[in-house]
């Protein structure tokens, strides 16, 4: 299986179309993994060649020794780029991946071609929420933040139409590794871009969901004010869209990426 040693963690990928093509990276949501990208890769595959990963502490991937803070979450980024030999890609991350997102915007400009975020903010929640959430992982499992995912990711409407495709999600959630997902709620509890995003220089989409209940439509018009070289566009969906809206948020990807 495809691995890629970084620093303290082994971050497993999939990569799929040809090295020819401009490279796009996908960063998961968090209590996701890069499976949330499948409608995604395989469409655009044939434009790009899609690296997707699962976050430190997700899906296959390691959580490593060290605190995971959000700098260390656009290392690992960088340090897939330099694994992969790729000296610039595109990158998507989001809800958490849209921070790692923007974190590289700042930090990694020079390596990233054009950015695009969804389902994001430059300050998610509050500490506290994390924090306790966090505690709650720990104490408990999983099972407390799966129980009530499904409404905090879809639309009720979305939530009758497709209900194994939700299924599938949180059962997922409810695999993945408490420790992981705490230690990913811990670094969002100390997450916050607020004060430096306006200095993010690449090319920027921000994609919103019109019903998002986490990181609203107003967070992303907050961010399309503070970044000069950014456009939004609004989806009829909740949290999720990628998954929820599949075509239209892989056609405007698609739209934003071959643009350049």
């Amino acid at each position: 299986m495809p691995f890629a040693d970084i620093d303290d963690v082994q971050l497993y990928f999939q990569a799929e179309g040809s090295r020819a093509k401009p490279a796009l990276v996908l960063s998961n949501s968090l209590g996701t993994d890069l499976s949330m990208w499948d409608r995604q890769a395989a469409a655009l595959a044939a434009h790009f060649f899609v690296v997707r990963y699962d976050t430190r502490g997700h899906g296959r991937s390691s959580l490593g020794t060290a605190p995971v803070t959000l700098d260390r979450l656009g290392h690992d980024v960088v340090g897939l780029l330099d694994h992969l030999d790729l000296a610039r890609a595109h990158f998507c991350g989001i809800s958490m991946g849209g921070l790692t997102g923007q974190w590289l915007g700042i930090h990694a400009a020079g390596r990233i071609a054009r950015l695009a975020l969804a389902n994001t903010a430059a300050r998610i929640g509050t500490a506290e929420g994390w924090l306790a959430r966090a505690a709650l992982v720990r104490e408990q499992g999983m099972g407390g933040v799966a129980d009530g995912s499904a409404a905090r990711w879809f639309t009720p409407g979305f939530l009758a139409r497709e209900p194994a495709e939700v299924d599938r999600l949180v059962r997922r959630l409810r695999e993945q590794p408490p420790a992981g997902y705490a230690a990913c709620c811990e670094a969002l509890a100390h997450a916050d871009l607020r004060d430096d995003v306006s200095t993010i220089s690449v090319p920027l989409l921000l994609i919103a969901g019109r019903h998002d209940p986490v990181t609203t439509v107003a967070d992303a018009q907050w961010l399309a004010v503070q970044v000069k070289d950014a456009r939004m566009e609004e989806l009829d969906a909740s949290h999720l869209s990628n998954i929820e809206r599949g075509e239209d948020f892989t056609a405007r990807l698609r739209s934003f990426f071959t643009a350049c």
